[in-house]
């Protein structure tokens, strides 16, 4: 709030100045020109003109840690050559005070900061998020003339107490790459981009892709979506995987309803090449308007797809939280040496639960499904410390052991936010839920105004029910693990036997039917008495090969698309498979059948509970 209130005394003071004073006060912004034409050694050039200082000294930062990572990243290490200069070009005394700072002597004779930057997709090593590696989604890529993925963080830095004043970026490209991004591109050029923001804040916020232009655009109620992809190999292009996105953003704006009033959101789609050095680490980093995903390109459309439906749908979710409902730790985020706040149960968990419940609550996947979901979140927490609270784990997440505990805001955090849209729904006879506290939240706070920590319990349960403060007091700040078969009983869910489906071409997760002959790459069904049902329905048998199906031919370099589109099929579905049987071709026309497997899981078993269960799942 002192910052807020320091820049209304200023501004006030500000407008009785004379034109002298105005003049200096327009100064006081930050000029960042990036150099996309001129690549060296994978490095680019990046000049800051900075504003006018009073100081003897200034510093000069790139950031440690970026909002939505909870790790120390280090940008500061992409960073070669800094210089400082006045306005001769005289290069000024620069001292590295660590990985990401630099101090800067005679800054009032400071005319500008020059330094290459180097990328992070082409080092990376597949050690993933959490390892002391950069989580791709929040990486860097210089690929000359073909693409560059601008997370900000990673090119443009700040100086001391310069935060809240605005950015001006000048991006010079070649004409045959096109900048996708939520900003406002005020220079109607083909090579040059030019982008204004009110703050540092904002310009990290808003990513930007280059590549040769391959996107598509749609509305969705009233919010434009631009779908940006670059695939590494030309595997996919944004209108054939667009059905996806679309569908799941519709869905998912339906799901909102009124909580969510963005008029842009972007969706950069980054395909990287497994043969070659690129980027390793899959997911997605969410931004206020936008989300940068990251998936390996030699993924088949349709699994491709349902990682959009769930990925993307997490990352959208934010604008609920933390990025419309946030601690004042998020509002006056420091890049350096940040504080976190206690609440990731609610921004990664609550979000998380949503990205699940809004799929059931729209009609993407059955009930039976999403019983399955949570319970894998379940068994995947319980590999997790229990009994560690959620709030100490998420106020110290970038030390250990709390940084290795990070992973179970997806599952334990997911299922807290399922355990209080239960309790809200016990309590309200059905009418509201967890979606409806959401709001609640957002109307009181909102991206502007943010909450004290410690105050939030509090103000969840005078909004809700007690009962929800002593679920929070005592499993989300306490180490009590949760009864979650107490909460599934509330909503009539309990513990039964369920068949599923198994995949066709395996007999379990570890044993397949089919195998490759290493020399012709052709794959064969394996020698065996007792194929499943998919295979006996359609005649096929052990040594037969198997060379194509529905037209699409398959071998060894594509045997992983054949096994996981089958996972598509459904029961009756019309097939072809081509064979070659005895050195003779032939083509096997029939339907699917698919062999199931008994297991215990969760379903509706309480009718009394049918009616309170329906408004849990579809708010009907």
């Amino acid at each position: 709030m002192k910052k807020l209130i320091l820049s209304a005394i200023v501004a006030l003071t500000a407008f009785h100045f004379d034109g002298i004073a105005q003049k200096k006060q327009a100064s006081q912004e930050v000029k960042v020109t990036i150099d996309l034409n001129q690549v060296k050694e994978d490095k680019v050039m990046v000049t800051i003109t900075p504003p006018s200082f009073k100081s003897q000294e200034v510093v000069f930062h790139i950031p440690k840690t970026v909002p939505g990572t909870y790790s120390s990243d280090n940008y500061g290490k992409l960073i070669v050559d800094l210089k400082a200069l006045d306005k001769s070009g005289k290069e000024l005394t620069v001292t590295k005070t660590d990985d990401n700072s630099w101090k800067i002597s005679n800054a009032k004779a400071l005319s500008k900061v020059t330094y290459w930057v180097n990328d992070t997709y082409d080092t990376e090593t597949g050690r993933g998020f959490g390892k002391d590696e950069i989580f791709s989604p929040a990486g860097t890529n210089i690929d000359e003339g073909k693409n560059f993925m601008l997370n900000n963080h990673g090119f443009v830095g700040y100086f001391d107490d310069k935060l809240e004043i605005p950015y001006h970026v000048t991006i010079t490209h070649p004409a045959t790459l096109f900048g996708s991004t939520s900003l406002i591109d005020t220079d109607k050029s083909d090579t040059v981009d030019t982008f204004k923001t009110e703050r540092y804040f904002e310009l990290v916020d808003n990513p930007i892709m280059y590549c040769k232009p391959d996107y598509v655009t749609f509305n969705v109620d009233g919010m434009e979506i631009l779908f940006s992809v670059y695939s590494a190999n030309g595997m996919h292009t944004a209108k054939s995987l667009s059905t996806y996105l679309e569908t799941t953003m519709r869905a998912q704006k339906a799901f909102l309803g009124p909580i969510n009033n963005n008029k842009k959101y972007t969706v950069l789609l980054y395909l990287s090449d497994m043969q070659k050095k690129d980027a390793k680490g899959f997911g997605a980093l969410e931004h206020h308007t936008s989300t940068t995903v990251v998936f390996p390109d030699m993924m088949p459309a349709a699994a491709l797809g349902e990682q959009i439906k769930d990925v993307v749908s997490h990352e959208f979710f934010h604008i609920v939280t933390p990025l419309s409902i946030h601690s004042k730790e998020i509002q006056y985020f420091d890049y350096n040496n940040p504080k976190m706040s206690k609440h990731l149960w609610m921004y990664e968990g609550v979000t998380e639960y949503f990205a699940n419940l809004f799929q059931v609550n729209q009609g993407l996947i059955d009930a039976d499904e999403f019983y399955q979901r949570m319970i894998g979140k379940i068994n995947n927490a319980s590999s997790l410390n229990d009994t560690m609270p959620f709030t100490e784990m998420s106020a110290k997440v970038l030390e250990q052991p709390y940084k290795d505990q990070y992973l179970n805001v997806y599952e334990k955090g997911a299922l807290i936010g399922m355990c209080i849209d239960i309790i809200i729904r016990e309590k309200s006879n059905g009418e509201r839920g967890i979606l409806d506290l959401m709001q609640k939240l957002s109307s009181e706070y909102g991206p502007n105004k943010p909450f004290n920590d410690d105050e939030l319990f509090a103000k969840i349960t005078s909004l809700t029910y007690p009962e929800v403060g002593e679920f929070l007091n005592t499993y989300v700040a306490g180490p009590t693990p949760i009864k979650y078969d107490d909460y599934f009983a509330k909503v009539g869910v309990g513990k039964t036997k369920i068949s599923l489906p198994m995949n066709p071409f395996l007999k379990d997760q570890s044993t397949p039917f089919i195998t490759v002959d290493g020399k012709t790459k052709e794959i064969m069904v394996i020698p065996s008495q007792d194929l499943n049902a998919f295979m006996t329905n359609l005649g096929i048998k052990g040594g037969d090969l198997i060379l194509a199906i529905n037209n699409k031919d398959y071998n060894l370099d594509n045997i992983y698309d054949m096994i996981m589109e089958s996972q598509n099929w459904k029961e009756d579905d019309a097939i072809s498979v081509k064979i070659r049987r005895d050195g003779k071709e032939q083509v096997i026309k029939g339907k699917v059948k698919l062999a199931t497997e008994e297991v215990e899981g969760y379903q509706l078993i309480d009718a009394s509970k049918e009616k309170l269960n329906k408004a849990w799942l579809t708010g009907k």
